[in-house]
């Protein structure tokens, strides 16, 4: 699990409460249903039209993923690396045919199984490469609704806020109540603003250097491979 977005997550929320509770207002005032409904709503309504269905179902995953996913362990690929690097260049290429049975990453097995089929170094690099591309557009799609949330949910508080302010304006002949209402209207300005800089831009920032640190790994298996195809000593592999 990875424990930093738990505890930034959890730092944030805490030093708002905390800060509100220093000021003498009620951070529980912030669960208020008719602002909670007009921006966290319209957030997800023009989120929905600003990318696709499809991408909105899958925040769930996204969520999973922020807060369960380990970066990848680059020594130990460099290890298994060096390894393939030994047997090829101990028994020969067409030995890595039964090692790559029991590789689980498919970006390794894939690209190891093109050089036991002889396949053109260049046409090697050319498909990985293409493999990461692909990767890079389907997390640039993960974590596009993010980014649309965290740009939406500001506009949608200021868009609550005049909701409120314009059922003040209509009761100013009840000066005892004006002071409450007017409080309860900028409630869904903080709700988007807060949404936005605390989950929604958060969340995307993680995903993103989540895919740069799989795609600098894929870089590097990409570099080992073709050195193992190309019969370097293993020390120069690793």
């Amino acid at each position: 699990m990875k424990i930093s977005s738990i505890i930034g997550l959890a730092v944030a929320i805490g030093g708002l409460f905390l800060g509100a509770t220093l000021e003498g207002s009620n951070p529980m005032a912030v669960l208020n249903l008719p602002a909670m409904l007009i921006v966290l709503g319209g957030t997800l309504g023009a989120t929905i039209m600003g990318t696709s269905f499809e991408s909105v179902t899958n925040i769930p995953k996204m969520y999973m993923r922020v807060f369960t996913a380990t970066p990848p362990d680059l020594l130990a690929k460099v290890g298994e690396l060096v390894g393939y690097a030994e047997s090829a260049r101990r028994d020969g290429l067409l030995a890595l045919d039964e090692v790559t049975a029991t590789i689980e990453d498919p970006f390794t097995k894939k690209g190891l199984q093109l050089v036991v089929d002889g396949t053109d170094p260049d046409l090697v690099a050319d498909i990985l490469e293409s493999e990461n591309e692909a990767m890079r557009k389907r997390h640039a799609a993960s974590r596009q609704p993010f980014e649309k949330a965290g740009g939406y949910a500001p506009t949608m508080g200021i868009i609550g806020t005049v909701f409120g302010l314009v059922h003040v304006l209509g009761n100013l002949d009840k000066p005892d109540t004006l002071g409450p209402m007017i409080a309860a209207a900028f409630i869904a300005t903080l709700l988007g603003v807060a949404s936005a800089n605390i989950v929604f831009l958060p969340m995307a920032a993680r995903l993103k250097q989540l895919s740069e640190e799989e795609l600098h790994a894929r870089a590097m298996i990409v570099e080992g491979i073709l050195s193992i195809q190309a019969g370097d000593n293993p020390r120069v592999v690793q």
